[in-house]
């Protein structure tokens, strides 16, 4: 088993943005029909999302979070030994968007800074990869960005997925804190890989079809549209997540929580894992219904959501208490198949509202001249 334990870290500061542009589920009743959009709602829980415009990117999004992250904590840029961008939707397929991004922020030129391709996992896979690094290096401060605009990905003749995905960009700080402790168990499944796939985009079936068409599942797409089996990673995510939850609760003894912090995949997939947990349903705060399934970006989104006194916040006071600190089980599971649960305390202060903005990066392109 992949079980860590991060001395002497600490999240610092978490913030989230996402697109100012609200979509309302209902309003693709005409394209799809109401009866279709009325049990898509019901069973994924997915009433409104944010997309981003044309020309917005997930690191736009990323950038805006870290900036106001930097700013409201007064860092020294030059104080920032790392940045990790994990996303699906880079900016491009070379160079790594991290290498952006650290431009855009102004870091120092001894700050590490790289991607790493992952989606509905990334946050709790990335408290991990951050936090070691900074464990085995004379790193004190890190910035961890998790972002995606999986909207971009699906074929707008999907009714599977086309409804289903929100765009956000998050960031979060993790400092050298003597005495705090970041605890977490990873895995993975690489027998579904193909469960949620693009499958070309990349470097291996280069020569796919872009024209859209029927797909045996009923659902119109390209090869280079994202493909979800709907039935596999439901059992997967129902059978496998709760197992490890409990499995890591009591290894850990862990017997208080504020709350457990999903990646927002599906309200259904909730209620079976909070039957398999035994974790009252109330401690399982929800966001899919208002910002859809925003990948990697979840967790931190439903983090700044809860405590964060968003304007769109929908269960504020859920699972907030008079306590200081956030006692915070999160478990984020999907594509790869991977999966993983991370236990840490987070300060509310250091915890900030979600961020609306259309804001992108115009010097993105190479001159031709």
């Amino acid at each position: 088993m992949a079980e860590f334990i991060l001395n002497d870290i600490a999240i610092k500061g978490i913030t989230c943005a996402v697109p100012e542009n609200k979509v309302v589920t209902r309003d693709f009743s005409d394209k799809f029909g109401s009866d279709y959009v009325e049990s898509f709602i019901e069973t994924t829980g997915v009433e409104t999302s944010y997309r981003t415009p044309e020309e917005q990117t997930a690191s736009d999004l990323c950038f805006v979070a870290a900036e106001k992250l930097i700013n409201e904590k007064q860092i020294d840029r030059e104080s920032i030994g790392a940045l990790v961008f994990i996303s699906q939707t880079p900016d491009y397929r070379l160079p790594a968007t991290a290498c952006v991004l650290h431009k855009r922020l102004g870091l120092g030129k001894g700050c590490i800074a790289f991607d790493v391709n992952l989606g509905c996992s990334a946050f709790v896979y990335g408290l991990n990869i951050v936090g070691s690094m900074m464990n085995s290096m004379n790193i004190d401060r890190a910035l961890l960005l998790n972002g995606d605009t999986c909207t971009k990905t699906n074929s707008p003749e999907d009714k599977s997925e086309y409804m289903l995905f929100g765009d956000a960009g998050t960031a979060t700080l993790l400092e050298k804190s003597q005495g705090s402790v970041i605890k977490g168990e990873l895995m993975t499944d690489g027998e579904g890989f193909k469960a949620i796939i693009m499958p070309s985009g990349g470097y291996r079936n280069r020569n796919g079809s872009h024209e859209r068409t029927m797909w045996g599942d009923g659902n119109i797409r390209s090869d280079y549209d994202g493909y979800i089996n709907g039935a596999d990673v439901f059992v997967f995510s129902i059978s496998q997540v709760p197992k490890l939850i409990k499995k890591f609760v009591a290894d850990n003894n862990i017997e208080e929580y504020d709350g457990l912090f999903l990646h927002q995949a599906n309200r259904m997939m909730f209620k079976q894992i909070a039957k398999k947990t035994k974790i009252p349903i109330e401690k399982i705060p929800v966001t899919i219904d208002r910002f859809g399934n925003t990948s990697g970006a979840s967790i931190p989104l439903t983090l700044c959501d809860v405590y964060g006194d968003s304007d769109d916040s929908g269960n504020g006071d859920k699972v907030a208490d008079e306590n200081t600190n956030v006692k915070a089980l999160m478990c984020g599971f999907g594509i790869g198949l991977s999966w993983g649960v991370v236990y840490a305390e987070i300060a509310k202060e250091d915890i900030y509202p979600i961020i609306y903005t259309n804001d992108y990066y115009s010097d993105g392109g190479v001159s031709h001249d």
